[in-house]
């Protein structure tokens, strides 16, 4: 895991070769470029030292931001997040690309809860990616390192579709200077586009890409179900 970009959050630190926090070596984002590839995907569960503090930075999120989340408390999420290994180092990466995770809704029903990046602008460590891998085979030239489907498949997430970009921007605004990927209905993708999303003029704006084109102000949103 020693490629992955860490991105500034609360209870954690941007930093290079620091070890403290993650236990292992960790490089500052690429503000450009997304240099992730499945192999840089640790299969790995948390240590306990990595669980206690991503877990704190992730509780200073969650009580910052109350309304993403009323009448729901840290400590019923954390159980879920426990009991849940999988889920939480799919988290953990989520953060590590720059996504800044915290919990939107919680089912009623079932009790689970839904987290989204919430980070200001699309991840950085998630940029310059075309659409899906069969955009990214089919570039003959100057190709990406991944794509945004690939890479959600590999933290472990799912991208956010244009309805749920919608919801999210109501805690927002979100990607006010970047757009981000969003999950393309399959009529629009056999054609050879792809959506995406971003904010401007105090608005939600959804427009089309050819899906092989990449960016690098433009990244993906993710989310997890726990």
């Amino acid at each position: 895991m020693s490629d992955l970009p860490i991105r500034k959050a609360t209870g954690y630190t941007s930093c290079r070769n620091r070890t403290d926090l993650t236990g292992d070596s960790l490089q500052t984002p690429n503000e450009t470029n997304a240099n992730l590839t499945e192999s840089d995907m640790s299969k790995k569960n948390l240590t306990p030292n990595q669980r206690d503090a991503f877990g704190a930075a992730l509780k200073n999120r969650f009580d910052a931001h109350p309304n993403r989340h009323p009448n729901l408390s840290w400590e019923v999420v954390w159980v879920r997040l426990e009991r849940q290994p999988d889920k939480l180092r799919a988290l953990h990466q989520m953060e590590l690309t720059g996504g800044e995770p915290d919990v939107v809704s919680q089912d009623p029903k079932t009790g689970i809860c839904t987290f989204y990046d919430c980070a200001p602008e699309s991840p950085t460590g998630r940029r310059s990616l075309c659409y899906d891998p069969a955009a990214l085979a089919s570039r003959k030239e100057n190709k990406p390192r991944h794509s945004a489907l690939g890479l959600a498949a590999d933290i472990g997430i799912e991208m956010l579709t244009e309805q749920e970009y919608h919801a999210l921007q109501q805690f927002g605004p979100f990607d006010q200077k970047t757009s981000s990927w969003l999950k393309t209905p399959e009529d629009v993708r056999t054609r050879g586009g792809a959506l995406f999303g971003d904010f401007r003029y105090g608005r939600v704006f959804t427009y089309h890409n050819g899906a092989t084109s990449y960016y690098a102000v433009r990244g993906f949103r993710g989310k997890l179900l726990v």
